[in-house]
């Protein structure tokens, strides 16, 4: 490989939430955190340069979106994923959570509801709940060790809906939806008024045999009825340069959401994050290559080391992002014992899956964006807990 994912970077001390909130989140500092979804890889050296350059330059005053920061996400979005999409149609936010922030507030009213499809990234209701909006569940079918929609359950939920979230990669389980899934998503929401904000976050991060469809990109309907949200923060490891954006064709949403950004405002962007964009999206493609082929390793070395050494464990296999969605509920514990037996004797910091809701009981989130050293010492450690307390019981 050209670029280098084996080096172990210290990142203790540096402010990075993954690693310096370790005792605040879980209780304890000597875990290995393997949670929230930043990579522990050093960003693209192009992006780095990016950085390094701007720095120089010695002024960091406020930023505007330059021709560069809208060719880069046009040309990204072209080449990548085959979209064409319009400059007019890119507004900036500060991240997707917020960018949802702002969409609840500007498209519904208390008590209107917003539905979602759990176990799905928390995130999604603690939104909805705070603005005093409906949280409607459209709960996922979990069949054969694999996620489905229930289309039935969706068509009957949007008739109680105003708004939808779709998280496409869908986080936790991974799935990357088909052509036909999006569709029937799209026809459903159309006939029911339904505006769709599309959390495509993790739309870079398909592995082999998949592909992501941005979803306002199947029809003029779908487009016009509809919020993407991206950004490069997962694929380049770069939250911390607050780089989001949406998409939004009709120009009559878009209006809208920019006088609900300027009204809290949130319209002001990074102007590190801007320099970091352009470059990932410009020269980061190889980068991003060899990063999928090395993700897609660390997975195959996580399924044969469950398969080979952690039989109660079953792995849901993502299509998309680096983050596996595992099936702990044979190792025999209630909820709050199975997050008390990751932290305190696996000494493993995992996303507890009751988080993303009541379809996440029994099952733990991993974030396998870490060098292969490290996802081998966590599974070590898991693997050696499981000897001693669960099978030792038996």
């Amino acid at each position: 490989m050209a670029y280098d994912f084996d080096s172990v970077i210290s990142r203790r001390q540096t402010g990075a939430s993954k690693w310096d909130t370790l005792k605040e989140r879980f209780g304890r500092e000597d875990v290995l955190p393997m949670w929230v979804a930043d990579m522990d890889f050093a960003s693209p050296p192009c992006v780095q340069q990016a950085l390094i350059e701007r720095a120089q330059h010695g002024v960091y005053g406020y930023a505007v979106r330059t021709d560069e920061y809208f060719e880069s996400i046009m040309g990204w979005m072209k080449n990548r994923h085959g979209w064409t999409i319009e400059r007019d149609w890119i507004a900036s936010a500060t991240g997707v959570v917020p960018a949802l922030t702002l969409i609840v507030q500007a498209f519904t009213e208390e008590g209107d509801g917003v539905l979602i499809q759990p176990p799905v990234y928390y995130p999604f209701k603690r939104v909805i709940q705070a603005w005093d909006r409906k949280v409607i569940e459209n709960p996922l079918v979990y069949r054969d060790g694999q996620y489905e929609i229930d289309f039935a359950d969706l068509e009957e939920k949007a008739k109680q809906a105003k708004v939808m979230f779709l998280c496409s990669p869908h986080n936790p389980v991974g799935r990357v939806w088909r052509e036909d899934e999006l569709r029937r998503i799209g026809e459903i929401c159309l006939r029911h008024q339904v505006m769709v904000v599309a959390d495509e976050i993790h739309a870079d991060l398909v592995y082999p045999g998949y592909r992501h469809i941005p979803f306002a990109s199947l029809s003029e309907a779908f487009a016009a009825s509809s919020i993407t949200c991206a950004a490069p923060s997962k694929t380049f490891n770069l939250a911390g340069l607050n780089t989001a954006y949406t998409v939004i064709p009709n120009a009559a949403l878009k209006a809208r959401y920019e006088q609900m950004a300027a009204k809290a405002s949130m319209g002001s962007i990074n102007v590190f994050g801007v320099h970091a964009m352009a470059a990932a999206y410009r020269e980061g493609g190889p980068w991003l290559d060899e990063l999928i082929a090395y993700l897609e390793g660390n997975l195959r070395f996580l399924k044969e080391f469950v398969a080979q050494k952690l039989p109660e464990l079953q792995v849901v296999e993502p299509q998309g992002t680096y983050l596996v969605w595992v099936d702990c509920r044979r190792l025999g514990f209630a909820k709050e014992e199975l997050d008390r037996f990751l932290v305190h004797e696996a000494g493993l910091a995992f996303d507890e899956g009751h988080l993303f809701g009541d379809e996440g009981v029994g099952f733990q989130r991993i974030n396998i964006a870490c060098p292969r050293s490290l996802l081998e010492q966590g599974l070590n450690q898991l693997h050696d807990a499981v000897e001693r307390v669960v099978r030792a019981r038996v």
